[in-house]
C-alpha cells in the first residue's frame, strides 16, 4: 500500500497555505512577546517556502529553478531548523509547541509526498 498520497501539485497548494500561515500566525498568536527569535524566524521561513516554492518544478511555481527533490530537501532542513528552534531557544511552552507543530508538519507533508507523477494503467 503506498502512503505516498500527496500530489506535486497539492504539495504546491500545501506550501503556498503553509507560507502565508508561518507569516500570518506568529502575529495573530501574538508571538513576539513570547519569543522574537520564533516570530521572525518563522516570518522569515514563511517568505522562504512562499520564494522557493515560486521556483520550483511543479504546477503552481513561476520558474522551474529547483526540482521537486530539492525542494523536499529545502523542506527537510526547514523542519530540521523548526525541530531545533523547539529544543534551544528557551522560550515558552506556546513558542516550544509552535514550532515543534511546525516542524513535526512539514515532516508527515515529506512523508507523504509523492515525488513520482501518478500513473493510471489502463485496464
Amino acid at each position: 500500500m503506498n502512503l505516498k498520497v500527496i500530489s506535486p501539485t497539492l504539495h504546491g497548494l500545501l506550501d503556498y497555505t503553509a507560507a502565508l500561515g508561518l507569516v500570518l500566525l506568529p502575529m495573530l498568536l501574538s508571538l513576539k512577546q513570547e519569543s522574537a527569535l520564533v516570530y521572525w524566524f518563522s516570518i522569515t521561513a514563511g517568505l522562504g517556502l512562499m520564494s522557493y516554492s515560486l521556483l520550483t518544478s511543479y504546477k503552481l511555481s513561476l520558474f522551474k529553478f529547483f526540482s521537486y527533490k530539492m525542494h523536499l530537501i529545502l523542506d527537510a532542513l526547514a523542519s530540521s531548523a523548526f525541530l531545533l528552534l523547539a529544543v534551544l531557544h528557551q522560550g515558552t511552552l506556546l513558542s516550544t509547541v509552535y514550532c515543534l507543530v511546525m516542524g513535526g508538519g512539514v515532516i508527515v507533508v515529506i512523508a507523504l509526498s509523492n515525488q513520482q507523477p501518478i500513473s493510471v494503467s489502463k485496464a
